[in-house]
């Protein structure tokens, strides 16, 4: 239990480590060796999990994706609100996620495959949508795979925006002014009145789900990879996992 344990905090620094050079220099230009020498690890620890940068890359992209629940909400439309106020907190915050968009925006990275988180943003949007619609919240026009689209399509934009003017900070501000633009022409005058487009409450939302999980709410912000603790949990699992790899 031990060696697995070390093994998925392995995992952990390795990926934060390729999340920093992805986001600072882009996928082509990245190497393996600046992935080795900023987690600290050996070749061996890094292909026992990864056989390559382009899996490497899957595994951020994929980092994008919430490890937790949100809580459910009586407006389906909430729940929506929700679901982008907190990825907006985690790309303010959290390495993984802002290299995980850089990716997915990066046109310049070649050979491998980028439209899996807009897919699945587009498709958990779609499901809200279509809930909300069976619980009368979207007005009659209002066709969920369309405006799906629309709304992924928007919110892809103004993450682009926000990184290159302001490097994040104003993402939740953006994000909730986007909202408000959009909502009022697909939700009902009753729901819209009920729903809450603070720009704080993807922060509150990220805590409270950490706090419940007994973790800290903003562990991703600071670059575990590289740091003293990081550096050791690598070194100390190199041998295990070289050893591993020979006996496959």
């Amino acid at each position: 239990m031990a060696k697995q344990d070390r093994a998925i905090r392995t995992r952990r620094v390795i990926l934060e480590a390729a999340a920093q050079v992805f986001e600072e220099q882009g996928y082509q230009a990245t190497t393996i060796s600046e992935i080795l020498q900023r987690a600290g690890v050996t070749k061996g620890a890094l292909y026992f999990h990864f056989e390559s940068k382009k899996e490497l890359a899957q595994g951020v992209l994929e980092a994008q994706d919430l490890d937790f629940v949100l809580p459910p909400q009586d407006i389906k439309l909430q729940e929506l609100i929700d679901v982008g106020a907190v990825h907006a907190y985690r790309l303010q915050t959290n390495p993984l996620v802002q290299a995980g968009v850089r990716l997915s925006l990066d046109q310049q990275a070649h050979g491998f495959d980028r439209s899996g988180p807009f897919l699945r943003w587009r498709d958990t949007i779609m499901e809200l949508l279509v809930a909300a619609k069976k619980q009368n919240e979207l007005l009659p026009h209002v066709e969920p795979l369309l405006t799906a689209d629309v709304y992924v399509g928007a919110f892809a934009g103004i993450q682009s925006m926000s990184h290159a003017l302001t490097g994040y900070q104003d993402l939740r501000h953006r994000l909730a002014s986007l909202q408000r633009h959009l909502l009022p022409s697909i939700a009902v005058p009753s729901v819209l009145a009920a729903l809450d487009l603070s720009p704080e409450r993807g922060k509150q939302l990220a805590e409270s789900a950490a706090g419940a999980a007994g973790a800290e709410p903003t562990a991703g912000a600071e670059p575990a990879a590289g740091a003293e603790t990081g550096v050791g949990v690598g070194a100390e699992t190199d041998a295990d996992q070289e050893t591993a790899k020979a006996t496959q």
